[in-house]
């Protein structure tokens, strides 16, 4: 049984506290009182006092016992006689009657002259719905105080630990993660592999004097596979593992975060060599002093703990800190020195060739049907994190269980992945006929101007139904990934953005609101090449503004401007002008290709859906597009 089962099975067995046992008593010797008589054995039948005399007169009566108004008694034989509510004549061997309220004098000397035995018991004032109207109330404050005191027991039971670490301890199973299961990364898993090989043997490693590193950070976007090499690591290793959420030390009450530290790492180092991994540092490691809070709230504590227990006075010998986090740059720097974090990992988007691989492995457990071209999925998901290209199987294969598929074919893929870039058809959506050649010549112009620019990537499909939040989509897939962009590839982008507007003026003589994403990303595309990346007329080589913007409210207050308002109005001239300039490209490439536009938007009226090879056929350029530069 686990650990931490066997305290929750504990915890279970014995939380009932002596006070409810002592509740629970009492309760159930009250309801024996009342249902227990001490009277007699059987119950009397109550009879009418001149059946009672009658009884007496006849010398059928045994003993009495008298007490106040009330007589019980015995006959010395039973007798059948009728009972007020029966309808057949009972048995009678015990009796209750009670004497008339006026008395009867005669009573005792008939008692006497017929030799009945006569006792006498005193009246009592004793009353068993007395004993419950009083015992009520007191049985209703013994419940309360037996429910405040568990209360206050589990109070604290949970006040006493809530300063203990809440690391769970990884425990090693034959279907463990292991490096096997991590595509790609190479660098990533050959610096963690290392890791392994020390705690392994560290020996190898000694006789040149190398140490081990003290900590290891993974830094990288979301989805790239961080947490999954930290698994690998915990498979690979033969070493205790522990691991715990950044978020899991904040708590609300002071000191907390920081116990928690201390105790994480006293766990760790009783069972070195050891490995702690912290996912998402960033919820605890963010720079000190930044924001309206000052420097002395709890979270400031807790990472001044973590520093302490990473490289402080007491030196930390064999606990390996193994952390994760997508936002290095919030990071204090105190945390990312050598001693701390010596080796910083990056774990950034798949390749190509990494993608394929990371496809193969999440495709292993997958009917795949023969069609399924994974080296031609790989290069069609550029920017793809290993997360993203798993859901995207996965929503191929249940777009094939929905369209009733034994396997998974490639249509289901493609579509899946326009699901996932495009978003969901909007269907139910009535669209006129004048809405419906508005989206033709506005993504027509799209494509048009993206098949003749020679930088701009390949189109892979034009369509004019609604998919998301956009009325149709010009869809272009990089033929390969880029890491550096050029001007021209930049203003050939522009051109592309532009494209839409300009056909709408040209053929319809009017603007539209369908042009707003188009508008935005070209606008934001532009203030970058100016701000920080130098490719203005107006500014040369000099980028006005290169800081990484800040994340805290208060550093975002007391921020320098790095640059004069007139700077500023000259920014803004410069991405005019650019914006403005795509714009005069993108009108005069349509001009000299009116009738490709036309039938474009013609066949896109009539399709409502075509490839990126009908548009350069209906362009006339032989289905081939130009090549970049």
């Amino acid at each position: 049984m686990k650990e931490g089962d066997a305290k929750a099975k504990g915890r279970s067995s014995s939380g009932t506290h002596p006070a409810q046992h002592l509740f629970w008593i009492l309760l159930l010797v009250l309801i024996g009182l009342l249902i227990w008589s001490p009277m007699q054995d059987e119950p009397a039948i109550p009879v009418s006092y001149s059946a009672f005399r009658s009884l007496v007169q006849e010398g059928q009566v045994d003993q009495v016992v008298i007490q106040g108004y009330e007589i019980r008694g015995t006959l010395t034989d039973p007798i059948e006689r009728p009972v007020a509510g029966a309808e057949e004549p009972q048995e009678v061997q015990r009796f209750l009657t009670h004497v008339p309220a006026f008395g009867d004098d005669g009573l005792l000397p008939l008692l006497e002259d017929q030799g009945v035995e006569i006792r006498t018991e005193a009246e009592s004032d004793f009353s068993w719905w007395l004993i419950l109207l009083y015992g009520l109330p007191f049985l209703l404050v013994l419940l309360f105080f037996v429910f405040f005191l568990r209360s206050m027991q589990g109070q604290g039971q949970r006040m006493f630990s809530m300063g203990e670490s809440r690391a769970r301890a990884y425990e090693r199973t034959d279907e463990a993660t292991t490096f096997a299961d991590v595509a790609g990364q190479a660098g990533a898993k050959r610096e963690l592999e290392e890791l392994v090989s020390f705690l392994k043997d560290p020996s190898h490693f000694e006789r040149v004097g190398g140490e081990v590193p003290r900590g290891f950070l993974l830094v990288g976007p979301p989805g790239t596979g961080k947490t999954l090499l930290a698994r690998a690591v915990a498979g690979e290793a033969e070493v205790p593992f522990f691991h715990m959420s950044g978020s899991d030390f904040m708590e609300m009450l002071v000191g907390v975060g920081a116990s928690r530290v201390r105790n994480l790492f006293k766990e760790a180092k009783e069972a070195a060599p050891s490995i702690v991994f912290i996912d998402e540092l960033d919820s605890v490691g963010r720079k000190r002093g930044a924001g309206l809070g000052g420097g002395h709230d709890e979270r400031e504590q807790t990472l001044n703990q973590l520093l302490s227990e990473l490289d402080g006075f007491d030196p930390n010998q064999g606990v390996v800190v193994l952390a994760a986090t997508n936002r290095p740059d919030i990071l204090d720097q105190a945390l990312l020195r050598p001693g701390r974090f010596d080796r910083k990992v990056t774990v950034d988007l798949p390749t190509p060739a990494d993608r394929e691989a990371i496809l193969a492995i999440h495709a292993r457990r997958k009917p795949l049907s023969k069609d399924v071209d994974l080296s031609a999925i790989a290069r069609s998901t550029p920017g793809f994190s290993g997360a993203d290209l798993k859901n995207l199987l996965n929503e191929g294969a249940l777009l094939a269980a929905r369209r009733g598929h034994d396997e998974i074919t490639q249509d289901d893929i493609d579509e899946a992945r326009d699901k996932i870039l495009l978003g969901l058809e909007r269907e139910g959506m009535l669209l006129t006929e004048d809405d419906r050649k508005l989206l033709a010549y506005h993504e027509g112009g799209h494509a048009v101007v993206a098949a003749v620019v020679p930088n701009a990537d390949p189109i892979h499909k034009v369509t004019i139904v609604p998919r998301g939040r956009a009325m149709g989509v010009t869809q272009q897939l990089p033929d390969r990934d880029r890491y550096v962009y050029s001007r021209d590839y930049l203003e050939d982008r522009l051109a592309v953005l532009m494209g839409g507007r300009a056909a709408e003026g040209l053929v319809l003589n009017t603007s539209t609101s369908g042009a707003e994403e188009d508008l935005r990303q070209a606008s934001q595309l532009a203030r970058k090449m100016v701000l920080s990346w130098g490719m203005s007329d107006a500014f040369g080589n000099l980028a006005p503004s290169s800081a990484q913007q800040e994340v805290f409210l208060g550093q975002d207050i007391a921020q320098r401007q790095e640059f004069s308002d007139t700077t500023a109005r000259e920014v803004d001239e410069a991405v005019r002008e650019i914006v403005a300039s795509a714009f005069t490209r993108a009108v005069s490439i349509l001009e000299e290709n009116r009738d490709g536009l036309d039938r474009v938007a013609d066949a896109l009226l009539e399709d409502e859906e075509i490839p990126g090879s009908r548009v350069l056929e209906l362009l006339g350029r032989n289905g081939t597009q130009d090549s970049p530069e």
